[in-house]
């Protein structure tokens, strides 16, 4: 206002200087400066009111006061193609210097506003606050068509070109530095979306658009029928799946990348693809019997109980089954897995996979794991003789036969493959209905009650112990033969001696066979000349000649009884004329110890036997 009386002052006192200082008799001269210095008066102050200087990250925002039409009703930010409109004003000034004719004068100039900056990371949701009305149905406007960001940033072009819409943008700013028009637009940060690897995420719109989601990119769909009503198995699906970019689930999922989505347009719930490990342990008493064996070799009991917790990252806890009135607290584990293509189904149907995982899976896995009590199983066992030891067929090998019978609690342990699958087979079709894969369930370790196992565990106790003294006797007898080699080394030299003993021995036996032998041959060559000498002297004779044999034997065994016998033999030895006496022999033998001299000390047995042979009585061979 200042600068417009300023200016009227000056442009009066240019048009009325001269005819006041005509009324005082001043030179027309005078009057002339003084109207030229009016008029340069005017025109410097309108000249100083028309230019202004903007800062580099500053924005001029215009505000008409003067000389405009007020805005049409509704409408709160003037543009250029409606002509001269009092309020804010489409366009800004930028940096530098901005000369216009009265600007500070028509206009109010508010430097205030920044140029805004996001930062890497980040975007920038768009509120428009001036524009078309918003369509029925629709909570956020379209977005731009690709290319045409900066454009529709000028308020100009977005208002009237551009046909924009006041309201929420579905499009966001990416990270840079924008000069918008603040009186138009209204921006605040948000966080990029990020999807990590071996997930996808699936998008549920609120705005019907087109859509620059890097690889996933679409225009704006004539149709949004939805293209999936059910599930994998058939079954009505709770929310149907739509094409992408119109409002709803779209069927399509968004794979790993880092995005610029507007999360007040779009809900993105994030969908993990990897191999999942759903386990159901803990939260139960563990009852156990240890069994240890006492000096005395005799098997003693000791009972014991922990609570195992279910751990923080199990799905549940360990599932109970009653089984001949045992209650078994059976482990199990569920991997499961998410196809990318069905992580839509997922979302349309219970909402994430942690529902699925409460509200499917779980329930699913438990009743089928309890149901297994009661249910029959088809085994392979030995048929059993009479004595309770396997029949065999003629090849040795053990006769068996299939029977179906009850599931019993053991089964827990030795069939649990097939009655893990038999959970696996029922489970996987509940997974499809939600899109999810089952890819396996295992049966980790039961918990069996300590009456179930006891007898197999004093078995198997009793059979160590038998195992460890059968390898104790083994390492004896090893010892003992350690030992044995020892000493046999120690008496190598004895071994030698006795083994030389043994040979001579051997030897010695042939040698005493031989002269057994021969002995023999010589008793029977006695023989025979015995019966001879009968044929010949008679029977009483050859015992005469026998008895003085025996006699000189015992003589030449014990020549100190010569002596003897040359005493009590008399000098003179008288014979007798009948058979059978024995002068005959004495007379010899009085001979034989009185020849040589004389000398009865002489006598030797060789003297005997020459006086007998020369006698006749003594054959030559004797």
């Amino acid at each position: 206002m200042g600068y417009i009386i300023a200016i009227l002052f000056a442009l009066a006192g240019s048009a009325f200087a001269p005819t006041v200082l005509a009324q005082y008799n001043v030179k027309n001269f005078w009057q002339q400066a003084t109207r030229v210095s009016f008029f340069f008066v005017a025109v410097a102050v309108l000249l100083s009111t028309s230019f202004v200087f903007i800062g580099a990250y500053e924005v001029g925002q215009l505000k008409r006061v003067y000389f405009g039409d007020s805005l049409p009703s509704g409408r709160i930010i003037a543009t250029t193609t409606e002509g001269a409109m009092k309020g804010p004003q489409a366009d800004i000034l930028g940096p530098g210097f901005n000369f216009q004719l009265g600007l500070n004068i028509l206009y109010d100039v508010d430097k205030t506003y920044k140029v805004v900056s996001i930062e890497d990371g980040m975007f920038g949701y768009l509120v428009a606050k001036d524009g078309r009305a918003m369509p029925p149905g629709q909570t956020y406007a379209e977005a731009f068509a690709p290319g045409t960001v900066y454009s529709m940033l000028d308020a100009n072009y977005f208002l009237d070109g551009g046909s924009g819409i006041k309201g929420p943008q579905t499009t966001v700013l990416p990270p840079g530095d924008y000069r918008i028009n603040h009186y138009l637009w209204t921006i605040t940060a948000g966080e990029v979306t990020e999807i990590p690897k071996g997930h996808v995420a699936v998008i549920k719109a609120n705005v019907v658009s087109t859509v620059n989601f890097g690889d996933m990119m679409a225009a704006k769909p004539t149709s949004c029928k939805p293209t999936r009503i059910t599930d994998a198995t058939g079954g009505q699906l709770a929310v149907p799946l739509v094409p992408v970019g119109c409002i709803g689930i779209w069927d399509t999922p968004l794979f790993p990348g880092k995005y610029y989505i507007n999360l007040k347009a779009y809900n993105v719930t994030l969908v993990d693809t990897r191999v999942q490990a759903w386990q159901y342990q803990g939260g139960f008493t563990k009852r156990s019997v240890n069994l240890t064996v006492d000096a005395n070799g005799e098997i003693t009991q000791e009972k014991s109980s922990e609570l195992i917790k279910i751990p923080k990252n199990a799905a549940d806890g360990a599932i109970g089954i009653k089984i001949d009135g045992y209650t078994i607290q059976q482990q199990v584990r569920a991997l499961v897995q998410v196809e990318p293509k069905n992580a839509p189904f997922i979302v349309a149907s219970v909402g994430n996979l942690h529902e699925v995982e409460d509200r499917i899976i779980t329930p699913a896995i438990q009743s089928t794991t309890r149901d297994l009590s009661g249910q029959f199983i088809e085994v392979v066992e030995p048929v059993l003789l009479p004595s309770g030891k396997p029949k065999t067929d003629k090849d040795g090998n053990v006769v068996t036969r299939k029977i179906r019978r009850p599931v019993q609690p053991l089964d827990l342990i030795e069939r649990r493959e097939v009655l893990q699958a038999r959970v696996e087979e029922k489970v996987r079709p509940e997974g499809l209905k939600a899109g999810v894969t089952v890819k396996e369930v295992r049966f980790l370790e039961p918990d069996m009650p300590p009456e179930i196992l006891l007898p197999r565990k004093r078995q198997q106790l009793a059979s160590q112990m038998v195992a460890t003294m059968k390898e104790e006797q083994k390492a004896q007898q090893q010892r003992i033969a350690k030992e044995n080699a020892s000493a046999t080394a120690d008496q190598q030299g004895e071994l030698v001696k006795a083994e030389i003993a043994v040979q001579v021995a051997e030897l010695y036996k042939k040698q005493r066979t031989a002269r057994g032998k021969a002995d023999r041959i010589y008793l029977e060559q006695i023989a025979a000349g015995q019966k001879k000498q009968v044929a010949v002297l008679g029977e009483e004779k050859v015992v005469q000649l026998k008895m003085v044999e025996l006699f000189l034997e015992t003589l030449a065994a014990n020549p100190t009884l010569v002596g003897l016998v040359g005493k009590l033999v008399p000098d003179t030895v008288v014979f007798g004329g009948g058979i059978g006496d024995l002068n005959g022999p004495a007379a010899v033998l009085k001979r034989a110890f009185t020849k040589n001299g004389g000398n009865k000390d002489a006598v030797t047995l060789q003297n005997i036997q020459k006086v007998l042979r020369d006698q006749g009585i003594l054959s030559a061979t004797k």
